[in-house]
């Protein structure tokens, strides 16, 4: 199945059991919870699905886990995070046998190339794989920031399709459309950004908190697409506490927490994460009981 980028997509977490190891039943029960609150795709092995701490080995069985859950309903785009170019073309390809339908491909981790290194990066990677990628822009993580005019490089790579555009400044998504138009479909990927970058010309949504609460994001992204802005803003209020999560160091642990307060997972990670308590535990699961316990009721957003 072709992506098409839209709706909202959970970045979704990697379930693990308590000594670490993949959890794939749990994965696969919170894919058919996702689906089910009307999620229109899977984002598999990003910051949230614990990337960096899977062999490669493990990724290829996420992925064909997730391929095998969704039953070709929705596409399953498999993060690609790797140190090398070559690596990246590797895993890209594994990624593919494994069922992928696109993949989510970062700049290479650790060595922070400048933006010349960046476009040759994706530029060889995607001549080497036969799948359509989306590239994540962010800089704030990945220190390395594509301007609308160094993604203008890349239009001639025909499977280089979509932004995930997460550079935390929402000016950004216009002046992409007004320098490529519609040449890459624009996907938010700053949770506490989501309603702005709606608004301004993003078409998908890969969210981490569609992982706790699924339904509020898809009712949220409806309303925002359908410009229904005041009950859009209304709800992105009592959602913005946990949003603010999505952008912390330790997003994983905190979105983890919180699948685990709503019933869609657990907080397990892999070393070096680890699971949160004390003061900071206190603090975190106040937000997300706070947001539980003054949950909306939803109208249904066709």
């Amino acid at each position: 199945m072709t992506p098409t980028w839209r709706g909202v997509i959970p970045a979704l977490m990697t379930e693990m059991k308590q000594n670490g190891d993949l959890d794939l039943e749990a994965t696969v029960r919170h894919i058919d919870s996702c689906l089910s609150a009307g999620c229109e795709g899977f984002v598999m092995l990003g910051t949230l699905g614990e990337n960096s701490s899977l062999s490669l080995e493990e990724k290829e069985t996420v992925v064909a886990t997730a391929v095998k859950a969704v039953k070709g309903r929705v596409p399953v785009i498999a993060g690609v995070a790797e140190y090398t170019t070559k690596l990246a073309i590797t895993a890209g390809n594994r990624m593919g046998s494994a069922g992928a339908s696109g993949l989510m491909a970062l700049p290479t981790m650790v060595y922070h190339t400048d933006a010349r290194e960046s476009i040759n990066h994706f530029r060889t990677m995607a001549n080497a794989v036969d799948l359509p990628i989306m590239i994540y822009n962010n800089h704030m993580a990945y220190k390395v920031d594509l301007k609308p005019e160094d993604f203008a490089q890349l239009v001639d790579v025909k499977n280089i399709v979509a932004v995930k555009e997460s550079s935390h400044d929402s000016r950004r998504i216009t002046d992409m459309i007004n320098r490529l138009g519609d040449r890459f479909a624009i996907v938010s990927g700053v949770d506490d950004l989501f309603l702005e970058n709606a608004l301004f010309g993003a078409v998908g949504w890969v969210s981490g908190l569609a992982n706790s609460f699924p339904n509020e994001a898809v009712q949220l992204y409806k309303l925002a697409r359908a410009n229904r802005t005041a009950e859009a803003l209304e709800l992105y209020r009592w959602f913005m506490p946990l949003l603010h999560l999505d952008v912390a160091t330790k997003l994983v642990q905190y979105i983890k927490l919180a699948n685990q307060m709503t019933g869609e997972g657990a907080e397990w990670v892999r070393a070096p994460r680890l699971t949160l308590e004390g003061e900071e535990r206190k603090r975190i699961a106040g937000i997300i009981q706070h947001a539980i316990d003054h949950r909306p009721t939803l109208k249904l957003v066709a």
